[in-house]
């Protein structure tokens, strides 16, 4: 982000709001100052010293044609005291100056075709009585007849155009099938003296200019002499002046890609503004960056708060983990068929949720291969159906792992992958913003949960020999516990950093044993929702065998099983979103070290009615 400060008369604001308002880029606020006639003078000159700064530090004749002679121009250049204004009058000479090189120029092209002559010689056959009329006309338009009715002079020609001249009479009656055209008002060498003599001048104004580089470090700091002057002065202004008599102050932060175009903006729109890098103690605004996947979870970020300046943004990896918490949490590929529908109904149906069609439609997807995986549809054992083919159904999870439940031990091992993800993010992120030197604790904790888990992963795949294992293992706990117990603060007595780490061993112990188990939820809650599902299933299955009416049996069981897994679609969706919900903002948040206290980048911009 890049910060811009402003500073407006009161009579001023309105009319940049406005014109903010149409940019929409920029998110800004504003506090109220006193002014009277020192700070407004002080306002205005600091304005004049930026613009001759903008105008000096784009200042660069190395590709100009007459370099050579400009830099002749700049060594025998002098400058007044005053380097500002000098430099600020001198682009307005130099534009007014090409300008007028630009139409010397155009003039001398148009005179060209009529060639050298004395304007004065025509203006004295004129008082003789003869009448000079000039033309031009297309080439195929020309026609030689022409000079049987006047006496004509064919002036130059090329392949497109013809210039001609007819002599006649003032006093007798003129009448030529061509309209005549404007009399030149000197000949084409007097334009292009002209444009020649503008051109040395234009050269000694850059030569100036260029020689007004050598001190834009002095411009620098009468500028920011100024602005200090400012501050201070405006901090110890009376705060009782008359309302008409104040200035508006404004902060606004955009993002820094957008610099080239808002400068051009704020010069147009005439504004004293200062640019700068925003940095963390700016406490600017956030605008997250997500490809399209994780932008639909960007949502969620939100509801627990937005990144600070130089923290990560957790989405692109919360996005991944919410899909399969929630899709976890439905376990049906039924119901994930039906999210689908109503997404896209939402997208048809409903313009003002249609910015949540693609989530459900993500969410839908996510759920109805999960379904698959879990062998669920509307509450029907998928692994009991026989038209459903065998490289499916070994596809499907099923069974018990270590005397559990495969789907339990499949959550908790997601919990521990989550709780692993997050813990080294937070030592990255950490280092990041901190510095390792402040940080050897996170990582010695992260090298030993995190190094652990993989290390007792390989050995228990049998890639490692045990006894290998646990040397390995005793290295990482010699390095982590030098980390944990006598470096995690620098600079501290060694017996408080012992003091430290050992209460967070405690909770650190307690902490994770709790995060990971609290993982099961995934599995409790895919489980209840396919026992439920599968309930309504056997209620309808039971009435209808029990009617003895024929087609009202079929349309009982088609009653419950409508009213009964739509119950269970609504129970299951509120508790597939709120239960990953608190996983992410407790379980995974906490150990990747997320604080989420920065604020949302929220330009002033024109709304409408699908903002």
């Amino acid at each position: 982000m890049t910060k811009y400060s402003f500073i407006l008369l009161d009579e001023e604001t309105e009319g940049f709001l406005l014109q903010l308002q149409e940019l929409g880029v920029v998110d800004i606020t504003r506090a109220r100052k006193p002014i009277d006639e020192d700070s407004a003078a002080m306002l205005e000159k600091a304005g004049a010293e930026k613009r001759a700064l903008t105008i000096l530090r784009k200042t660069d004749f190395k590709e100009d044609p007459d370099r050579e002679a400009i830099e002749a121009a700049a060594g025998t250049a002098e400058c007044r005291g005053d380097y500002s204004t000098e430099a600020i009058e001198t682009e307005a000479r130099l534009k007014d100056l090409q300008t007028a090189l630009y139409n010397a120029r155009k003039t001398a092209k148009a005179r060209s075709p009529w060639g050298e002559f004395d304007k004065a010689a025509i203006g004295s056959l004129e008082r003789q009585g003869l009448k000079i009329r000039f033309y031009t006309v297309p080439r195929k338009s020309f026609t030689e007849s022409w000079a049987e009715l006047y006496p004509l002079q064919i002036i130059s020609e090329d392949k497109n155009s013809v210039w001609f001249v007819t002599v006649a009479g003032n006093s007798e009656e003129y009448s030529f099938p061509v309209k005549e055209c404007q009399a030149p008002d000197g000949s084409a060498k007097d334009a292009e003296e002209e444009a020649a003599r503008i051109s040395r001048e234009i050269i000694e104004q850059k030569g100036l200019l260029l020689k007004l580089t050598e001190h834009t470090d002095d411009i620098g700091k009468e500028y920011d002499r100024i602005l200090t002057d400012l501050d201070l002065y405006l901090a110890g202004a009376s705060a009782e002046q008359a309302a008409e008599n104040r200035i508006n102050v404004f902060t606004g932060f955009a993002p820094s890609g957008m610099d080239g175009k808002l400068a051009g903006e704020f010069d147009r729109m005439g504004v004293f503004y200062i640019a700068e890098q925003a940095v963390e103690e700016d406490n600017p605004p956030i605008k997250l960056k997500n490809n399209r996947f994780a932008s639909m979870f960007e949502v969620l970020t939100g509801m627990y708060g937005m990144p600070e300046y130089r923290e990560y943004d957790p989405t692109p990896v919360l996005a991944p983990f919410f899909l399969l918490f929630f899709a976890l949490c439905m376990g049906d590929a039924g119901y994930g068929i039906i999210l689908m529908l109503i997404s896209i109904f939402l997208k048809k149906k409903m313009p003002g949720m249609a910015k949540l069609a693609p989530l459900v439609m993500t969410l839908g997807i996510g759920t109805f291969f999960i379904g698959i995986f879990m062998h669920s549809f509307f509450g029907f054992d998928l692994l009991t159906v026989d038209f459903i083919p065998e490289w499916l159904k070994k596809c499907m999870l099923n069974g018990d792992v270590a005397g559990f439940p495969a789907a339990m031990v499949l959550a908790i091992g997601i919990g521990i992958f989550n709780t692993c993800v997050a813990m080294v993010m937070k030592a990255m992120c950490y280092t990041h913003r901190f510095g390792l030197k402040e940080n050897l604790g996170t990582w010695g904790w992260t090298i030993l949960v995190v190094g652990g888990i993989i290390l007792g992963g390989i050995t228990l795949l049998g890639l490692l020999r045990s006894e290998v294992a646990k040397w390995i293992f005793i290295v990482l706990a010699i390095i982590s516990g030098l980390g944990i117990y006598i470096f995690n603060k620098p600079g501290r007595n060694p017996f408080v950093n012992i003091g430290a780490g050992l209460w967070d061993t405690y909770n650190m112990a307690t902490g994770l044993l709790g995060d990971t188990l609290s993982f099961i939820r995934l599995y409790a809650l895919g489980l209840a929702g396919g026992m439920l599902g599968s309930t309504f299933n056997m209620l309808g299955g039971m009435i209808m065998d029990g009617c003895p009416v024929p087609g009202l049996n079929w349309l009982l069981f088609a009653v419950i099983f409508v009213i009964g897994h739509t119950l269970n679609i609504a129970l299951s969706c509120l508790g597939a979103f709120v239960h990953p919900l608190r996983l992410t903002f407790v379980e995974f948040f906490k150990n990747s070290g997320y604080e989420g206290s920065g604020k949302a980048y929220n330009p002033l911009s024109i709304k409408n009615g699908n903002d």
